[in-house]
Order: structure tokens, then C-alpha cells, then sequence
């Protein structure tokens, strides 16, 4: 009994559900192990969807920002930036590759939506729409899935390789299941929009191996053009 006692307060102590406005998670070094894991509040089948989120990195590699995978199917949702100039939206196990500006040293703001209707990507970088591609017309993403940041999922929950994991800061993670319109994604970007499938302000997640949660000190862009300003 007493064991079992223990074994339930590790458990219990090693997941969170907190507001993280003005935090990071810090991934202080590349590693086949720190990850974060993400727990919808509502978990259900996705035929739309829409995911926005902040990075700053010093990586130059391919690199993963986002990964849901289902079982048996590792890439069934994934952001998968190819510095310096290539963003990889993977549905379904289904590779679209999107130009994109080249990669600055500072905070980005990335907004992926996905309509199951019309099969439409839309990647928005900093307030910019690139070029709109289709994947997967009428499919639905099913339920469990499994919602990681830092590491890309070759198997569900695991399958890690150091080579494609992130290290920087991640903040302002927010998920929808419906896609949000142009005024929504700016709104995003200025002043957050509640998810409701993922939120930043009361988020459940449990950390994996060297993951730290950190006050966000750099600025974020405010602007829409080449004449940004920032607040912090």
C-alpha cells in the first residue's frame, strides 16, 4: 500500500495545470530526451484545426515545433521548420513543403491551420500569409492523440531522435479545433486568443527530463511590416 501511495504522488506531482502567461519553456540543449508533453483540455477527433505558438532559436537544422501523432501514425500532425527558408506541415503522414522568409534570430510567432473540408494549409509567420497549400481533403485527425513540443515523434509518445529536437524558448502555445480567420491570427500575435482545445493560460502538461520554466524576458513584435515595434 505504501508503495502504491508513492508511486501516485510521483504521478500526480510530475503533471501541472497552470496559467503560463509570461513564462517560457526553456530547452537548454539538443537531447533525444527533454520533451514536454500537452494535454487537451477536451480531446476529441480534429477535422479542423489551427495552432499558434512563439520560438527563438539558434538552430540551423530541421527541427520540430509541434507533433501530435496518433497510433500508428507518428507525422499526423507536425510543424517541422527547414531552416533557412522551408516550413514542413506534415497531415496524415502527408509532407507539404511552404517557402518562407528567411530565418532571423529573434522571436516568431507561427500560426498552422488545417480545414478538413477544403484540405487548405495556411502557415502564418509573424502576421504573414505564405503561400496556401491543400493535404488530406476529408480526412479527420482520430482520438487519443499524443502532443509533444521539443521532440519530433517517430513512434507514438517516443521514437525521439536528437537531430530533430528544438532547443530555445517556446511560449504562448494555443490550439483550436476550427480555423481562425486573418483578424483572429492578428489578434493572436498582439494580444493571445484563448485556445480552446490547448491554452497557454491554463495549461496542463508534464515535463520531460531537462525542460526549465522560465519569466519570458525578450520582446515580442507588435507590428505587421518591415517597420516592427515590440513591447516586453
Amino acid at each position: 500500500m505504501k508503495t502504491y501511495i508513492l508511486c501516485l504522488v510521483f504521478i500526480v506531482g510530475s503533471l501541472a495545470q497552470e496559467d503560463l502567461s509570461g513564462k517560457v519553456f526553456i530547452f537548454p540543449k539538443e537531447t533525444k530526451t527533454a520533451h514536454v508533453i500537452l494535454k487537451p483540455e477536451t480531446p476529441k477527433p480534429l477535422g479542423k484545426l489551427t495552432v499558434c505558438l512563439r520560438s527563438y532559436t539558434e538552430i540551423t537544422r530541421h527541427h520540430s515545433l509541434f507533433s501530435l501523432a496518433t497510433s500508428g501514425k507518428d507525422n499526423m500532425f507536425l510543424i517541422f521548420p527547414k531552416p533557412p527558408s522551408i516550413t514542413s506541415i506534415y497531415i496524415n503522414q502527408d509532407e507539404i513543403q511552404i517557402r518562407t522568409d528567411t530565418e532571423v534570430l529573434d522571436w516568431k510567432h507561427t500560426c498552422v491551420s488545417w480545414d478538413s473540408d477544403s484540405g487548405v494549409i495556411q502557415l502564418w509567420v509573424n502576421g504573414k500569409l505564405h503561400l496556401r497549400k491543400v493535404s488530406n481533403k476529408g480526412f479527420t485527425i482520430p482520438s487519443p492523440a499524443s502532443i509533444i513540443l521539443g521532440q519530433e515523434q517517430d513512434s507514438y509518445g517516443g521514437g525521439f531522435d536528437a537531430g530533430q529536437s528544438f532547443f530555445g524558448e517556446i511560449s504562448e502555445v494555443y490550439m483550436w479545433d476550427y480555423v481562425l480567420t486573418p483578424e483572429d491570427i492578428k489578434q493572436v500575435q498582439v494580444n493571445d486568443k484563448i485556445g480552446n482545445f490547448l491554452s497557454w493560460t491554463s495549461l496542463s502538461y508534464e515535463i520531460k527530463g531537462d525542460v526549465l520554466v522560465q519569466p519570458k524576458l525578450q520582446c515580442k513584435s507588435l507590428g505587421y511590416t518591415a517597420s516592427l515595434y515590440y513591447e516586453c
